[in-house]
């Protein structure tokens, strides 16, 4: 090889090392505009967002997240277009961003948050127990979750709280069921869901109606031990609930003559009373 080969060789060998050297900056450089781009970005969306229009500051809270995704400011982008979109009732579009939050960026400090904002999502849409069941088993499953996962914190305190609320509301439409059944004259559905309201919500305001509606189906269908099994319950748990006198009314059926004759009776002293004085 003759020695003006050689020069070329370590020519072209000096300048690839000498433009590999110089690249490193040049992407320093360039990270450090995509920082200060989306910085500028999300400071944008900051005040649209401010200014009360979530959709705009939504997307431009989205491109700032894609502009630089590996900075610390891309999930805070995504909770915050999140929030926003929550904050005006755009729950479906708030509902895409958290979803994909909880997917991309697993192990982030506010996950807690992300799940609790998901949930409070699913539960603001519940407004009528009969028709949003889906709403209502979502925000349920969203809140269990932030109860199992985060139990020390305050999102996992108003979980709890909003779980009470879900209970009523999912033993409500058990009732709602219940009386249709009854409407319809089928007995055995609505005994089904009357006992569901008792093995399931029994915490809840409705348990003592449901209680009274078994007695009163099961002795309307001629089963006598069952019903005294229910009144029994129902004795003695809520004794001195007005479901109970009624349902005491249904298997002691000469109390109730007994209670009606004791009232015309004191209607009738009282107007010969009256009379004293005319």
């Amino acid at each position: 090889m003759s020695s003006a080969v050689k020069l070329t060789y370590i020519i072209i060998f000096v300048l690839v090392v000498a433009c590999s050297k110089e690249e490193k900056p040049e992407n320093v450089l360039k990270e450090k505009g995509l920082d200060a781009q989306m910085i500028e970005v999300y400071n944008q969306a900051m005040e649209e967002f401010e200014r009360g229009d979530v959709i705009y500051a939504g997307k431009k809270f989205g491109e700032a997240e894609l502009l630089y995704p590996q900075s610390i400011w891309a999930p805070r982008a995504v909770l915050m277009s999140a929030y926003g979109y929550f904050s005006q009732g755009y729950y479906n579009y708030a509902i895409n961003d958290l979803e994909r939050f909880l997917v991309k960026y697993k192990n982030h400090p506010q996950t807690d948050y992300a799940y609790y904002l998901l949930a409070l999502c699913h539960y603001d849409q519940i407004i009528d127990e009969k028709k949003d069941m889906n709403e209502i088993l979502e925000a349920k499953k969203n809140f269990e979750y932030i109860i199992n996962n985060f139990p020390n914190t305050e999102y996992a305190t108003d979980s709890n709280f909003k779980l009470e609320l879900i209970t009523e509301i999912m033993a409500s439409k058990e009732m709602y069921l219940a009386r249709y059944y009854i409407d319809r004259e089928k007995w055995i559905p609505a005994i089904n869901r009357f006992k569901k309201v008792v093995n399931d919500y029994d915490r809840t305001i409705y348990v003592e109606e449901a209680l009274h509606r078994l007695v009163e189906l099961h002795y309307k269908l001629g089963m006598i031990s069952e019903a005294q099994k229910y009144a029994s319950l129902l004795g003695y748990n809520y004794k001195s609930s007005q479901w109970y006198e009624a349902s005491y009314i249904i298997l002691n059926k000469d109390y109730e003559k007994e209670r009606v004759s004791k009232k015309d009776n004191s209607g009738s002293i009282l107007k010969k009373f009256k009379k004293l004085f005319k």
